[in-house]
């Protein structure tokens, strides 16, 4: 039997996982269809202020804060693209 804080070679226990720290963006892939992409394309070509990074993190804030996710980062994000200006 092992004793509190012991591990099983007599040492120190080892330490219990922690969550890996969020990064704070990731690179996405994604497949649209090509209505949606020319689409994409002339809004941003109309809108200088806008690039396809912030146009897909609204959209995807947008999404999730309309259909019930709670995490506050969703909540600023969906905010942000609704009320920031560049």
């Amino acid at each position: 039997m092992l004793a509190a804080g012991v591990g099983a070679v007599g040492g120190p226990a080892p330490a219990p996982p922690t969550a890996p720290t969020p990064a704070a963006s990731i690179s996405l892939e994604a497949e649209v269809p090509e209505l949606l992409y020319e689409g994409m394309r002339q809004y941003l070509s109309n809108h200088p202020e806008w690039d396809q990074y912030r146009l897909v993190t609204s959209a995807l804030a947008n999404f999730l804060f309309q259909n019930g996710c709670g995490d506050q980062c969703v909540t600023q994000h969906y905010l942000n693209g609704l009320f920031l200006r560049p």
